[in-house]
């Protein structure tokens, strides 16, 4: 007996030591909701498609619209570039890196839109996610700009001026400045986004968690909840716990995510307008709610028997929604708040928003199910 104590003990030890050699288990990389796809739905496969189609697009001033660089195709260009690098694929990668290259040339660069408004700053996102994923000097130098444009001359409470109170603002503000700090390691930018989402939040989020569109156009307009979901999901994937706002944001955006459950629908999707059961199944607020769930239950900070099912629900509906070349179906056109297209009478606004048009391939659902197959690649 006693010849088989020591073997044992280096077996014990070997053991012990294998494991803690192994990566650590948690619910960033594991999750029972978010495996186990069904043929064609991975994220893998549903984030190239996406992505590759998003290259086989021009931008809209070459085919003689808007005249400028437009912020859906931001959001979707950085939605690939994420998917790309999750998914090690250089190829596509490089491709999506030198659709760039056009912005960096004196004539490329008249197309960009270099004015105080979150619609145009949050053009930085793109420079500085190649800056991060190739250390090229270059974009950074391009992409900090915007952020840094983004605090000149900041309100008398500290934030940009750039704020409109609008739900729609706050993720143009958070991707931007949490992607500088992804670039810089600089907590300032962080602290300006959690103040920023933080003053939001005090004003404009309602009892239930949700956020009417705009003070004057009071509905829950599904993109725009979807807007400032996904802008808290970015700020709380980086920001310290030790943050001053740190406990308000998170405290609104677990609000936020439960208030979300009661009005997801049967199939999977969200509505048009929340709460209306009589508005229409819409994709991009979908996608966005679906990758802040995403974000959530994979850093802990949602309950995943309760929050990993729906958000699997979400990313099986929106796949649905996909079509043969790789686009989004269901998707809100461009909206306006209410008050500015039909004035103050809320049962015309209440029309205008059940009345918005769908679209298919429209980059403001093309981009939020990029941000979720991310998520779950993450």
């Amino acid at each position: 007996m006693k010849a088989l104590k020591i073997p044992v003990l280096l077996a014990i030890v070997v053991c012990v030591s294998l494991i803690s050699c192994q990566p650590k288990s948690d619910n960033k990389s594991n999750s029972k909701y978010f495996s186990n796809w069904p043929e064609g739905a991975s994220p893998e496969v549903v984030g190239e498609r996406l992505a590759e189609n998003f290259l086989d697009r021009k931008f809209r001033f070459q085919e003689g619209q808007f005249g400028r660089l437009i912020y859906p195709e931001v959001c979707a260009w950085y939605g690939a570039l994420k998917v790309a690098d999750l998914t090690n694929d250089d190829d596509l990668r490089e491709q999506l890196i030198r659709h760039y290259d056009l912005f960096l040339t004196p004539e490329g660069s008249t197309y960009i839109v270099d004015r105080a408004h979150v619609d145009y700053r949050v053009t930085g996102v793109v420079p500085l996610e190649i800056y991060i994923q190739t250390k090229d000097e270059k974009y950074l130098k391009d992409g900090i700009r915007w952020a840094d444009a983004q605090w000149e001359d900041p309100t008398s409470d500290g934030i940009t001026k750039e704020a409109r109170y609008w739900v729609d603002d706050i993720y143009m503000i958070s991707s931007l400045q949490v992607e500088a700090y992804r670039a810089t390691g600089e907590l300032k930018y962080l602290d300006r986004a959690a103040l920023t989402t933080a003053t939001y939040l005090d004003k404009l989020q309602e009892p239930n968690g949700l956020f009417h569109h705009a003070e004057d156009s009071p509905f829950f307009w599904g993109r725009g909840n979807g807007w400032y979901a996904a802008g808290m999901a970015e700020l709380l994937s980086e920001l310290p716990e030790d943050n001053q706002y740190y406990e308000r944001i998170m405290r609104g955006y677990r609000t936020m995510m439960e208030s979300l459950l009661k009005y997801q629908s049967e199939e999977g999707l969200w509505r048009q307008l929340v709460d209306k059961p009589e508005s229409w199944l819409e994709t991009s607020g979908t996608g966005m709610f679906a990758f802040a769930m995403v974000t959530g239950v994979k850093n802990g900070w949602l309950e995943a028997d309760v929050y990993g099912p729906a958000a699997r629900k979400a990313w099986v509906a929106l796949v649905n929604e996909i079509d043969a070349e790789g686009n989004v179906q269901n998707v809100c056109v461009g909206t306006n708040k209410a008050f500015k297209e039909v004035g103050p009478d809320l049962d015309k606004q209440l029309e205008f928003y059940l009345g918005r048009d769908r679209d298919t391939g429209d980059l403001h659902g093309q981009a939020p199910v990029l941000w979720t197959a991310m998520a779950l690649l993450k």
